[in-house]
């Protein structure tokens, strides 16, 4: 420092430099801040637990120059021993994690139901069919982006990005996202060409590099306060209310100060368009993007009911109501009402489910439309019971509802004993090359009764060669155009196998076969045979 300031005395040519280089570090700084953002947030989200080692380290620092000789190697141990004791508490036991859910918990708006939604426009191709078909219409150089279930002109969707391959750095730095597909996820053979297959210009895109990617335009975006509480999460292509393809940018903001907790942070929406010299400017100076805040996302009939919710938030807010029942119940001497998201070992796609619910007759009003959904369990791994079913908003709408079937007794099967049960009921399968995955909710209105199932895809398991020198992998699902389906009835535990290209005949099935079994004559039922009996008709059982 000295030697700079020596450097600054000798006259104005040396300060004329030194301001310079000063102007030139901050100019990298500037354009290089969605780079260090990340760290800007890192520092905003663990600042209270580094304060509270600072304070440790300075009180025992102050404690050691006080005292004899022979105590201050007592005060360092002591001051060392207490920072890696509660470090060890927050991080390697859990406690951080636990105190961020209940943050999440104490700030959430919770609904609880007591009739179940309906489910309606159910999807028959589980995430991972999706992306094995679109790789298999697509370029060496090529990739896709993740897919996203979204409402398109009414209808629900599987729209993903063209984009160039993170392997070929080249067409990264070069290509722009030219096409997207958008494929229907009501039916059972999606097709990946022709009218599905769109020509769409973005200049922006998630696999391409520097200043051209998704998410380092929509950082260079934010304010200095935006810059310690927001990041950016999951891409989308949808239509806005003019009809155009855009990219919106799911937000999430961290609130809190003693411990941070994720909530939706709003949109970003970034407009289709070719690569050009004003184009690279705005990014590196300005950042690319119309913020669009939670508050204001109902001024935008496209984001209404809207699939636009991050996964983290709606995963934390399920996790969130093991603390129904008090601060305490989690904890391992209690844990009465503990429970757990379920994972499954098959699935690549876990929970949330993105599911289209009708709330018009469910006493707690929500919008009829898209919500994560999710079916919690007890949190041991031999109690396999359906606890709490939960639905949240995909918008970003501040309500989490959700229903108590623990509390109900209605001993329904959670999704953990789903596999085991589809398994059962067909032997002849050859289950080490095929697997049922993506246990979602069918729930609908049988012979007088709302009834609740669970709804899943037969998919094939194929070996990808990931690496020549090792043995190949379980890497992905197979797609086929014609899917197997079971359907599981999870208060009788009963399968029901179901043609997936005649969505209207699954009622009639299933009243075939589970009629007896919920104590219904089905011979007595007018017409049934290839017809579907109106959901509203009562018969007592």
């Amino acid at each position: 420092m000295s030697r700079l300031t020596k450097f600054w005395k000798r006259g104005a040519k040396q300060k004329v430099i030194v301001i310079i280089l000063l102007l030139l570090i901050l100019l990298v700084v500037f354009i290089m801040r969605d780079s260090i953002q990340p760290v800007l947030l890192w520092l905003r989200k663990y600042f209270f637990i580094g304060l509270v080692f600072f304070i440790i380290l300075f009180l025992g620092l102050q404690l050691v120059r006080a005292a004899a000789t022979w105590r201050k190697m007592i005060w360092t141990i002591l001051s060392f021993g207490l920072i890696g004791a509660i470090w060890y508490l927050l991080f390697p036991v859990g406690m951080y994690k636990y105190m961020e859910t209940y943050s999440v918990y104490n700030h959430i708006n919770l609904e609880e139901i007591s009739t179940l939604p309906l489910t309606r426009n159910e999807r028959i191709q589980p995430w991972n069919n999706i992306l094995t078909m679109a790789y298999e219409s697509i370029g060496e150089t090529e990739e896709v982006s993740p897919p996203q279930l979204v409402r398109i002109d009414g209808e629900n969707r599987w729209t993903m990005a063209i984009q160039p391959s993170k392997d070929y750095f080249y067409q990264r730095a070069k290509d722009n996202t030219e096409e997207l597909f958008s494929v229907s996820s009501t039916t059972p053979f999606p097709k990946f060409a022709e009218e599905n297959r769109i020509d769409k210009i973005f200049s922006l895109g998630e696999s391409l590099a520097w200043s051209r990617n998704t998410y380092n335009a929509v950082v260079q975006k934010f304010g200095i306060i935006d810059m310690f509480c927001l990041e950016p999460d999951e891409v989308y292509y949808m239509k806005d209310d003019n009809g155009q393809w855009v990219q919106v940018v799911n937000l999430i903001r961290w609130k809190g100060f003693f411990f941070p907790y994720p909530t939706f942070g709003g949109v970003m929406v970034l407009q289709s368009g070719d690569h050009g010299v004003n184009d690279y400017f705005e990014r590196l100076l300005l950042g690319k993007g119309e913020y669009i805040s939670p508050s204001e996302m109902q001024k935008y009939p496209y984001l209404k009911g809207q699939n636009t919710l991050s996964e983290k938030i709606s995963r934390l807010q399920a996790e969130s109501l093991k603390f129904l029942t008090g601060f305490t119940d989690p904890l391992p001497w209690n844990m009465k009402t503990a429970i757990k998201i379920p994972q499954l070992e098959a699935d690549q796609n876990q929970q949330p489910f993105v599911t289209d619910f009708d709330f018009s007759d469910v006493d707690k009003k929500g919008y009829n439309g898209l919500y994560h959904w999710f079916g919690l369990e007890p949190i041991g791994v031999e109690r396999t019971s359906l606890t709490i079913s939960v639905m949240i908003p995909a918008d970003g709408t501040e309500k989490v509802y959700y229903y108590n079937h623990g509390k109900r007794k209605e001993g329904y099967a959670g999704v953990s004993a789903m596999p085991a049960k589809v398994v059962e009921s067909k032997k002849e399968y050859d289950w080490t090359a095929n697997a049922p995955v993506e246990f979602r909710p069918y729930i609908k209105d049988i012979l007088g009764k709302r009834r609740l199932f669970m709804l899943s895809t037969i998919v094939a398991k194929r070996k990808v060669d990931t690496n020549p020198n090792e043995p190949k992998t379980e890497a992905q699902f197979d797609g086929a155009a014609t899917p197997d389906l079971a359907l599981v009835d999870v208060q009788f535990k009963d399968v029901v196998w179901l043609d997936a290209k005649k969505p209207s005949t699954w009622e009639t099935t299933i009243m075939n076969q589970m009629g007896e079994a919920w104590g219904i004559d089905v011979n007595k039922i007018p017409d049934i045979e290839g017809t579907k009996v109106p959901s509203d008709t009562k018969y007592k059982e």
